[in-house]
C-alpha cells in the first residue's frame, strides 16, 4: 500500500469541511525525518458536535465509514476505506494538554497540494516516550525467556537489542 495518496486526499477533505486535526504518531515523526514506518494515519482533533459532523463528511467523501474499535474504552475514531487503509481521529492524547496548544506547535506540511498539520517533534517525541513507558511496564511483568521474543518482535529484522 502506498500511503501517499491517501494521505493526500485525507488532507484535502479535511480543508474543504474546515476540520482542524493534527497529525501525530510514526506517520508525523516520518514527515519530520524520522526514521520510522508505519501503515495508519493519526491526528488528534478537538471532540464537539460540529467536529465529529465534519468528521462524518470526510469519511462520506473518502467512500469510507468510521468505525470505533475500541468502545467505550477507548475516544478512538477509525475512518476505514478497505482499498488503502485506515485513518484514527482521537480526541485526547497522554502528555497533551490542550489541543490548541498542539496545533500552535505544529508544522504545516504540503501532501497533494494539500496544507497538513504535523505536530512539532517535542510533541511526537513525548507521545513515543509515554508509548515506551508503556511498553517497557508490559515488558517488566513477562517471564525471562517471553522478554526475548517480545522484544525481537518489536525490533526491525536484522537488528537487535539484545
Amino acid at each position: 500500500m502506498d500511503a501517499a495518496p491517501l494521505l493526500g486526499e485525507v488532507a484535502r477533505r479535511l480543508n474543504e469541511v474546515n476540520l482542524e486535526a493534527v497529525l501525530i504518531g510514526n506517520a508525523g515523526a516520518a514527515l519530520q525525518g524520522a526514521p520510522v514506518t508505519t501503515v495508519d494515519f493519526d491526528f488528534m482533533f478537538r471532540k464537539t458536535a460540529r467536529n465529529l459532523a465534519k468528521m462524518k463528511d470526510v469519511a462520506r467523501a473518502l467512500g469510507a465509514v468510521i468505525l470505533r474499535p475500541y468502545y467505550p474504552v477507548s475516544d478512538l475514531y477509525r475512518v476505514v476505506r478497505d482499498e488503502d487503509g485506515h485513518v484514527d481521529f482521537k480526541p485526547t492524547i497522554h502528555d497533551v494538554r490542550a489541543f490548541a496548544g498542539l496545533r500552535d506547535r505544529a508544522t504545516t506540511i504540503q501532501i497533494g497540494g494539500a496544507p497538513v498539520r504535523v505536530a512539532s517533534v517535542v510533541d511526537l517525541a513525548r507521545e513515543r516516550k509515554r508509548n515506551l513507558r508503556e511498553l517497557v511496564d508490559r515488558w517488566q511483568w513477562l517471564p525471562p525467556e517471553r522478554r526475548t521474543q517480545f522484544l525481537r518482535k518489536r525490533v526491525a529484522p536484522g537488528r537487535s537489542v539484545l
